[in-house]
């Protein structure tokens, strides 16, 4: 299985938005993560970078 965390920016501790995502959905410009418990975390938004080899993902306003 392949989680990844999601970070605003830069690939920082301190700009974490979610962790162990398993979903992401793009709708009405804004980006909605689901983790692997359900919780779901909406971000206003672009993808700027998704590395599935490291497991993050980074958004950008």
């Amino acid at each position: 299985m392949c989680l990844s965390n999601v970070y605003k920016d830069k690939l920082d501790d301190a700009n974490l938005l979610a962790r162990n995502v398993a979903d992401i959905k793009i709708q009405d410009g804004q980006i909605f993560f689901t983790d692997i418990m359900g919780v779901r975390t909406a971000f206003d938004g672009h993808l700027d970078r998704i590395d599935l080899t490291e497991n993050y993902i980074i958004v950008k306003e």
